[in-house]
């Protein structure tokens, strides 16, 4: 897994153009050639991108699902609607397709967050709207996600 480290403020130019943060181009510096995935969020009005072999992970898993249940069927359907692959141009830009821009509400100021091995990327406005609504509450949050935790001299 990779691990990213960031949030960095950019533009998305009127054809949806994105420079990818150089902080970014570095830590993926391994891997830039492979290419990336570009795809909605489960759970937010943002996208996130992957790197391909953090994509290659997580359809591996995907992959281990039984395709004949219904649910889970369903599930690989939506979760694969609007993929997109994804190549920097020469001068480290990548498209943001328009129904994805649609999707998340992107316009020019957007934000770019590392989670775990992605980035995602979201409309600034929700983005701050997002990171001040879950302040509140984090650290309940962080309690029941992170409280049963236990490290590997623990075990």
């Amino acid at each position: 897994m990779i691990n990213l480290i960031g949030e960095y403020n950019c533009k998305a130019d009127a054809k949806g153009r994105v420079m990818l943060p150089s902080a970014f181009k570095k830590q993926l510096a391994s891997v830039l050639q492979e290419g990336f995935v570009l795809k909605q969020s489960i759970f937010e009005s943002c996208l996130e991108l992957y790197p391909m072999k953090e994509w290659s992970s997580t359809m591996a898993q995907v992959s281990k699902k039984n395709r004949f249940n219904k649910k889970t069927n369903d599930f690989i359907r939506i979760f694969s609607a609007g993929l997109k692959s994804v190549e920097l141009d020469t001068t480290g830009r990548f498209l943001i397709p328009k129904n994805l821009c649609a999707y998340a509400g992107i316009k020019k100021e957007i934000v770019m967050s590392s989670s775990a091995g992605i980035i995602e990327i979201w409309d600034k406005d929700r983005y701050q709207d997002i990171i001040a609504s879950g302040a509140q509450g984090f650290a309940e949050l962080a309690e029941e996600v992170m409280g049963d935790f236990k490290g590997e001299e623990d075990e």
